[in-house]
C-alpha cells in the first residue's frame, strides 16, 4: 500500500525539480565563464575606430599565411603577393584551443629558410592560432588560423 499523494508531497518534488534545473544551470554558468575570456578586444569602439585603415593596409600587403604541424614542429610559411617570402619584421602568435585559454601556449618561432618553425606539443583535434606580425614597413598584420592536428 502507498501513501496518498498530498499537496506536501506535490510541492516538494516540483521545488526538487526546479532545484536541480537551477543548480545545472548555475554550474554550466561558471563553467562557461570560467573557461572562455571571451574578449577578442578590450575595448570594441576604439578598435572600431582604425578598423576600415587597418584592414585595408593589411590587404595591401597580400600576405598568405599556411600552418602545419608534423613531428612535433609548428610551421608558418607567409608569402608575399609574389609567392615569395614575406618580408616580417616580428612575428608573435597564441595557439590554443577553440573553447578555453588553459592550453595557450605562445611559442618562440625561429626563421628558417623561408619558414617560421617552433617545437611544441599539440594533441589531436581543433587549434587555433591568433598570428599578430609586424611588416618591415611597419604594417601590422592579425589574421586567425585554424589548425587542425591528427591523431
Amino acid at each position: 500500500m502507498s501513501k496518498p499523494l498530498t499537496g506536501r508531497k506535490v510541492l516538494l518534488i516540483a521545488v526538487g525539480a526546479f532545484g536541480i534545473i537551477i543548480a545545472v544551470n548555475l554550474f554550466m554558468a561558471f563553467k562557461a565563464i570560467g573557461t572562455f575570456p571571451g574578449l577578442e578586444v578590450k575595448n570594441s569602439y576604439v578598435a572600431s575606430q582604425s578598423f576600415d585603415a587597418d584592414r585595408a593596409a593589411q590587404e595591401a600587403l597580400g600576405w598568405v599565411v599556411e600552418p602545419t604541424y608534423e613531428n612535433g614542429v609548428l610551421s608558418l610559411v607567409i608569402r608575399d603577393r609574389a609567392g615569395l617570402p614575406a618580408r616580417v619584421a616580428e612575428l608573435h602568435a597564441t595557439v590554443g584551443r577553440t573553447t578555453h585559454v588553459r592550453d595557450d601556449i605562445e611559442p618562440e618561432f625561429t626563421y628558417t629558410g623561408g619558414l617560421f618553425m617552433a617545437p611544441m606539443t599539440l594533441d589531436a583535434g581543433a587549434w587555433l592560432i591568433h598570428l599578430e606580425a609586424k611588416a618591415s614597413d611597419g604594417t601590422a598584420f592579425r589574421q586567425r588560423l585554424d589548425l587542425n592536428v591528427k591523431g
